[in-house]
């Protein structure tokens, strides 16, 4: 069925019809309504094609998931915790707005140049950009162009110093600096003096900021640094699980360790039970995230809380706002983080 015959049986115009379809305020409620009423009894669907093609939106939003790192695992995304609460959380957040989400995976530094592709061939509105690593230059490129886009940690500063900053681009993200010194404060308040790191990726915001947050609060305190206890698991499991077989071979290990993100932490707890390593009594560890996973491991994982559903919500609201026209303008939010104290701790 076309619109020609919608407009017909409702006894309205195709451009009333149009109207309706795309939401226009312009059109009397009782309009609305008899072309809606019209519409789901024929099960009429809308050509998304034609719209596209006569300079419509597509109602889509594309959300870009960089996983360039752990290149040689192939469940890299889909045991991921992290990423699969955030990909949930836009889905259901621009599902609940009207729109659909286009997801694309970013496995290697070429795969940039899809986003552009699906900019260009009309099928998304805007995007988001979800694990920001190398390629942040290619995505400022692509808002210059008109395309809005959302990207989600990064650094703002960094934006703005390189005058990157214009009106199709937003970011989001969480205090990480301040939520990764507060749990090395909490470690210290604890007693503990011996404190080691698992350290995230360096080519992440995220990485960077908390892996700052604990070398400044270690020299705050006038504590020294153990560089045998600075382990670097670069957010892979496997990479994690290298280095704490390493540290365990050497015999001697800090009395806590404060971890980038939960999944190196709750790595870091199974490879210390497999060596009768005790979880808070002989070592204690706190993690970075508060993903689901860490309230349900024995014993339940200290972390600091990234607001993960208020972030995703509001890297919708913003990107269609932009969309829509109605919100435009360079934007930045940062979430704050908190403390969850559960069982991995305890006093030295």
């Amino acid at each position: 069925m076309k619109s020609e015959e919608i407009a017909k049986i409702a006894g309205v115009s195709r451009s009333t019809v149009s109207r309706v379809i795309n939401n226009y305020t312009n059109v009397p409620d009782e309009t609305k309504k008899k072309v809606l009423e019209v519409i789901e009894k024929y099960n009429y669907q809308p050509n998304t094609c034609a719209r596209v093609l006569a300079g419509k939106k597509s109602d889509t939003i594309g959300l870009f998931v960089v996983s360039i790192a752990d290149a040689e695992n192939p469940n890299r995304l889909y045991k991921n915790d992290y990423f699969n609460q955030f990909t949930n959380a836009i889905v259901d957040c621009a599902n609940s707005r009207g729109y659909y989400v286009l997801i694309n995976i970013i496995y290697c530094e070429s795969d940039y140049s899809r986003v552009n592709e699906i900019f260009l061939q009309k099928r998304i509105d805007g995007g988001i950009v979800l694990g920001t690593e190398k390629e942040a230059e290619t995505l400022i490129k692509i808002s210059k162009k008109g395309c809005p886009i959302a990207l989600i940690d990064y650094d703002a500063e960094e934006i703005r110093k390189n005058k990157a900053e214009n009106e199709n681009l937003i970011l989001v993200g969480s205090r990480d600096y301040e939520g990764a010194a507060a749990a090395v404060e909490y470690l210290i308040e604890l007693g503990h003096t011996d404190i080691g790191l698992l350290a995230g990726r360096m080519t992440t915001y995220s990485g960077r900021q908390r892996y700052k947050a604990f070398f400044d609060t270690m020299k705050k305190h006038n504590l020294e640094i153990n560089d045998q206890f600075v382990l670097h698991g670069d957010f892979i499991k496997s990479k994690t699980s290298n280095e704490v077989h390493a540290l365990i071979s050497k015999g001697r290990l800090p009395s806590a360790i404060f971890s980038s993100n939960d999944d190196m932490a709750i790595t870091a707890i199974e490879l210390f039970k497999e060596n009768n390593i005790r979880v808070p009594e002989d070592i204690s560890i706190i993690g970075f995230d508060n993903i689901t996973l860490a309230s349900l491991v024995k014993p339940s994982l200290t972390t600091v809380e990234t607001p993960i559903f208020d972030i995703a919500e509001k890297t919708v609201k913003e990107l269609i706002s932009n969309i829509q026209k109605t919100g435009k303008g360079f934007k930045s939010y940062s979430y704050n983080t908190k403390m969850v104290i559960r069982e991995t701790c305890a006093k030295k």
